[in-house]
């Protein structure tokens, strides 16, 4: 006798009971729909969303320092940590430019600003100032030099993210070069906190619909819907745009790796949706690192790629400064030529690193790349004060999926990806409460199980070490401890 068939309105109660995605999808469209009707009360839900991301930013830092260390210690090698790093940055660069090059063919061929004759005189500079708070973007030696922590205490406190990483790489090398045996409690200690933030982020993840729908009624409340209407042209190209590359992303994917971007956006789609919501990858960067890192990727290549991402490889903002770079040109009637829009590109190379966590940055970006054109008002910046925040949406959607595939491509790369593993859990075929924490290993699943100086076989479904244990079996193979210095990459 079969079972009763669960009713619809039980099967709906229950995929909300259970499902984040469905409960992260209600709230958006209740954020919009309060937003809409009662644009007073909206914009005093502001608390939600900001709460939300306080309390997940309390735990960025921490994070990236736990699999930081983990991970380098883990790989027992040290110059294949400076390898990733490196082609990391190869890649952010390459990507970014690719970017703004999409950004202006697109702004030349759609002209989004032509024909609005804006008078320069008539708009409001200050109004740019109040969005900045009167702030400028750091010249590139401020921006090294600001990398570096002035206090072990002080990185975490500032919730500095590259300078976390710098800190945990120097904790991660001191632990390869002192090894196993005279500090034998470092690493397990270490491992265990990791287990410990993972759940808080667990916990703090319950809030996300609650955060969603603050989130997206101020914004509805705050901008109505009457702006789309206004900046139809411009915001339908950098939407388009942002389509455009998250293709030629997923071409890149499928080339290096053999994954599909298009399985990975399911495998992440909570995360995306609360990244829409709140417009902010910060929200969702510990939950993206624990599915990166179960999905394949290993610890020191999530550990470093995904965070300096953040500053590094801003795609989705490398898009939107492009086309509002030439919007406002062409808003005030200024052609730009061949050689200033290159111009424009050289220059947005520079200003578009290091944007994350300063205020009203892609005004400041905007600003400099009008000033050092000479020939675009700076004060006609302030014709995006009434779209920017919409543009957020696109923004972070694609920074967040630019770093993702810079993680999977980077580890590729490096011999640091389980792509039996990613295909798995991609395909669906490994449950995501059953997919545990894969340990980190130096070779691949190309590789042999023996080989590499660690001893280590690839991770896999079942080849995870439990927090703390730096000895025992994983996949059949003893795992060795720490080496007392720091190996030669296989």
């Amino acid at each position: 006798m079969q079972p009763p068939v669960p009713s619809r309105s039980r099967r709906v109660a229950r995929l909300l009971r259970t499902s984040l995605f469905a409960q992260v999808a209600v709230a958006l469209v209740l954020g919009v729909i309060v937003g809409r009707l009662w644009p007073g009360v909206a914009t005093d839900l502001q608390p939600l969303g900001d709460g939300f991301t306080r309390l997940i930013k309390t735990i960025i830092s921490p994070l990236v320092f736990c699999v930081v260390v983990v991970g380098i210690a883990k790989a027992g090698d040290l110059k294949a940590f400076g390898r990733i790093g490196l082609k990391a940055l190869v890649w952010f660069e390459v990507a970014s430019t690719f970017a703004l090059v999409i950004g202006l063919l697109a702004a030349n061929i759609v002209q989004p600003g032509s024909g609005m004759h804006v008078d320069p005189a008539t708009l409001d500079a200050s109004a740019v100032d109040a969005k900045t708070g009167g702030g400028s973007l750091p010249s590139t030696t401020e921006f090294v030099v600001n990398a570096l922590p002035t206090s072990f205490v002080g990185a975490f406190a500032e919730n500095s993210l590259l300078q976390v990483l710098v800190l945990a790489c120097l904790v991660g090398a001191a632990l390869l070069h002192l090894g196993h045996t005279r500090v034998p409690k470092v690493l397990p200690a270490v491992e265990q906190a990791q287990e410990i933030i993972f759940a808080v982020v667990g916990f703090v993840m319950r809030l996300a619909p609650i955060a969603v729908f603050g989130a997206m009624a101020v914004l509805i409340g705050n901008y109505g819907l009457g702006v789309i209407e206004t900046y139809g042209k411009l915001i339908a190209l950098c939407y388009a745009a942002a389509a455009l590359f998250v293709a030629l992303l997923a071409v890149a994917l499928r080339m290096v790796t053999g994954l599909s971007l298009w399985k990975f956006l399911r495998y992440i789609r909570e995360e995306m949706l609360l990244a829409l919501g709140t417009a902010s990858t910060e929200s969702v960067m510990p939950r993206v690192m624990q599915k990166l890192r179960r999905a394949g990727a290993r610890d020191d290549a999530v550990g470093l790629v995904l965070p300096t991402g953040y500053s590094f490889n801003l795609d989705g903002a490398s898009l939107y400064l492009s086309i509002g770079t030439l919007f406002i040109a062409q808003a005030v009637g200024v052609d730009l030529s061949l050689s200033q829009q290159i111009t424009v590109i050289l220059v947005l190379m520079l200003t578009s690193k290091g944007m994350a966590g300063i205020p009203g940055s892609a005004f400041l970006a905007l600003s400099a790349t009008a000033s050092s054109l000479g020939a675009v008002p700076a004060g006609a910046v302030a014709l995006l004060l009434g779209v920017d925040r919409i543009m957020d949406s696109m923004r972070v959607v694609t920074n967040l999926l630019g770093n993702c595939v810079a993680v999977f491509a980077v580890s590729r790369w490096e011999g640091a990806l389980d792509l039996e593993r990613a295909r798995r859990v991609l395909d669906g075929d490994v449950p995501e409460e059953a997919e545990g924490e894969p340990q980190s290993p130096r070779e691949t699943s190309t590789a042999e199980p023996s080989e590499g100086p660690e001893g280590r076989s690839p991770a896999g479904p079942e080849g995870s070490q439990g927090p703390g244990a730096t000895t025992g079996t994983a996949g059949g193979v003893p795992a060795q401890p720490i080496k007392e210095t720091a190996a030669e990459p296989a």
